[in-house]
Order: C-alpha cells, then sequence, then structure tokens
C-alpha cells in the first residue's frame, strides 16, 4: 500500500474545484471530491495502474465523470505517491 501526498499546487486545484462545483449545484462539490477520493485510492492500491504521460515519470489517471486529470509520481523507495496537480482537462497541459 502506498502513501499519498497531495503537494500545494494539487491541494489548491481540488479545493477551488469543489468550491466552483459547490457553486454550481448544492452537492456538486461532494460529487467531486468523492471521485477524486475514489482515484486517490486506486493509487493507494496500484499506482501503476495508469500510464506514463509526460516526462519520464509523471503519471496521468482520468477521472471518469468529471474533466479533470490526476497528475503523479511515485516515490518506490518510500512507497508514496506524489500528486503534483489535479488538473481539468481544459487546461493548457503546459502550466503544471
Amino acid at each position: 500500500m502506498f502513501k499519498i501526498d497531495l503537494l500545494a499546487l494539487a491541494e489548491d486545484e481540488l479545493s477551488e474545484s469543489y468550491d466552483w462545483y459547490q457553486e454550481q449545484q448544492a452537492g456538486l462539490g461532494n460529487r467531486f471530491y468523492n471521485e477524486v477520493n475514489h482515484y486517490l485510492t486506486l493509487l493507494e492500491e496500484n499506482p501503476y495502474q495508469f500510464p506514463i504521460k509526460y516526462i519520464e515519470e509523471l503519471r496521468s489517471a482520468s477521472l471518469t465523470v468529471f474533466p479533470f486529470l490526476i497528475i503523479y509520481w511515485i516515490d518506490e523507495p518510500n512507497n508514496i505517491v506524489f500528486v503534483t496537480s489535479v488538473f481539468h482537462t481544459s487546461r493548457n497541459p503546459r502550466i503544471f
């Protein structure tokens, strides 16, 4: 089992997106958070199930319902998954 560590940028993106969805419709932010949390649980169990997408070590998990990617890398010796971004897919991918 791996430990999940959300970096500051990922925490900020998650919080801002949650707030935005809550403003759009009551409870929608909770649905968004629950989907992200589901994927974080999958990463805890097996972070290798999602492909390397960007530079050699960055992997990407695509959410099913919401248009977001969870960008992360794996610290194998310490069994830690560092989540670098919870990225809305309409953004420019060169930003992160």
